[in-house]
């Protein structure tokens, strides 16, 4: 039994009719809220009957007559907004505007004004006069109204329901630019995807106290909710389209020292109006191989021949295990005037203990001089280790040298020597830990001078 298809003729069909079950119809929220705007629905089946310019005057004389301020119109003043119409083209309009209940005659005012209906009508197709921002203003559109509704608190569930859809269909095409990898796609797609982060990120201030604000409705929250998602994975979505196109920038190649890239060439290709000219002939000349003379193809022939090759009838074996020859191994090791100064100081240590008397300070010249100069010097600079908290934590014998029981001091006085290496040597003294013997002077810029 095959179903009878369906009619546009036959008015007297109801809308339950087309439905399997009659009474599926009245529970649906949309379709319930259709139901109750059928006076509006027969004025937009008026306006739009008929071929298409047809429909176009009907509009325009329409939506010019919602746009004039006065709140009554004569009928000189109709000829006037109209006067550049043909007199039959504007008594058609205006007929049919008043069999539609959109535009009411008064007989005893002899004027024209707009019914209730034709405001409500008005409202909804405002957005058809707006001039089109490229092709962003169906976004631009649902958030001005979402925004807009919010701040009247006017928001219904269908509004954040074609907005959801919206940002979930925006968030979808961006995504599949983005795995597509193709430049030109990311390229065609990063205005739409700018302006829709751009439009998302004004009406955000709406979008958050909408989704904070406490509904009596559960449908009207939870869209809330899922707009709030949608928003979030919009967003996260900037730096993967970032990401998308600096692959593509990395992948472009330039084309020799011209400065003109890949890019570039593809651009230009898109834009040729007749790709077909610039093949030009060349399909019409067969491909022509260039062969390599006899002599070339003997010489590479006997180059692969005589090429070492391992012989796949041997097989190599491992050598037989043999015992590691002996040696040395050389280290790193420290100036020897480092293992001096702590000697030296240790026999300090040991003469004072041996006399049973505790060690006397010393001048820090009897621990520097001796040698060249720079063997001086070296153990001028070994000089702030001696004593020194940090360093006695170390091991070797830098640790040694700072764990010695001596200090030193140090005054920003030159003394003379009788070295032949060093002329000038700063005033010092080295003594035990404890003691407070030579000057409380400490500075930085220690020196022998040669």
């Amino acid at each position: 039994m095959s179903e009878a298809p369906l009619s546009d003729n036959h008015d007297s069909t109801s809308f339950e009719a087309y439905f399997r079950d009659p009474g599926y119809a009245p529970e649906q929220p949309q379709a319930w809220a259709l139901g109750q705007r059928l006076e509006l629905i027969d004025a937009l089946r008026g306006l739009f009957s008929g071929p298409q310019a047809l429909v176009q005057l009907r509009l325009w004389c329409f939506m010019e007559l919602a746009s004039q301020p006065q709140a009554r119109l004569s009928r000189d003043d109709v000829n006037s907004v109209f006067h550049a119409l043909l007199p039959e083209a504007l008594d058609s309009v205006l007929k049919r505007l008043r069999d539609l209940n959109l535009l009411v005659w008064d007989a005893v005012a002899q004027d024209y004004h707009l019914s209730a209906l034709a405001q409500q009508l008005h409202g909804l197709l405002a957005p058809l006069t707006t001039p089109p921002a490229a092709e962003y203003d169906d976004m631009a559109v649902l958030l001005a109204q979402v925004a807009g509704a919010q701040q009247l608190g006017l928001v219904s569930t269908n509004q954040l329901q074609h907005l959801h859809a919206q940002l979930a269909r925006l968030h979808d095409e961006f995504a599949e630019a983005i795995a597509s990898g193709s430049e030109a796609r990311l390229r065609a797609a990063q205005p739409r995807f700018d302006r829709a982060l751009e439009l998302v990120d004004r009406a955000g201030q709406a979008l958050t106290a909408l989704i904070r604000a406490e509904h009596d409705d559960p449908r009207l929250e939870r869209e809330a909710r899922a707009i709030g998602q949608e928003q979030a994975r919009l967003l996260s979505m900037a730096s993967q389209f970032t990401r998308a196109l600096q692959q593509a920038d990395r992948q472009r190649v330039t084309l020799g020292s011209t400065g003109l890239t890949t890019s570039d060439v593809r651009a230009w290709l898109q834009r040729h109006p007749t790709l077909y000219n610039l093949v030009g002939e060349s399909l019409s000349i067969p491909v022509r191989p260039v062969m390599v003379s006899q002599h070339d193809l003997i010489d590479v022939a006997e180059g692969e021949f005589e090429r070492d090759r391992p012989d796949a009838s041997h097989h190599a074996e491992l050598p037989a295990p043999a015992e590691a020859a002996s040696g040395t191994l050389g280290t790193l090791s420290l100036p020897p005037e480092l293992g001096t100064l702590i000697s030296l100081l240790g026999r300090w240590s040991e003469q004072a203990a041996q006399n049973g008397a505790v060690p006397s300070a010393r001048p820090m010249a009897d621990a520097i001089l001796g040698g060249r100069f720079a063997q001086a010097a070296y153990r001028m600079q070994l000089m702030p280790l001696v004593g020194d908290a940090q360093a006695q934590t170390l091991k070797g014998l830098t640790g040694d040298l700072a764990r010695s029981p001596w200090q030193w001091q140090i005054s920003p006085r030159y003394q003379s020597t009788q070295d032949e290496a060093v002329a000038l040597i700063s005033e010092g003294t080295i003594s035990p830990l404890g003691s407070e013997h030579g000057p409380d002077a400490t500075l930085p810029d220690t020196k022998a001078q040669a």
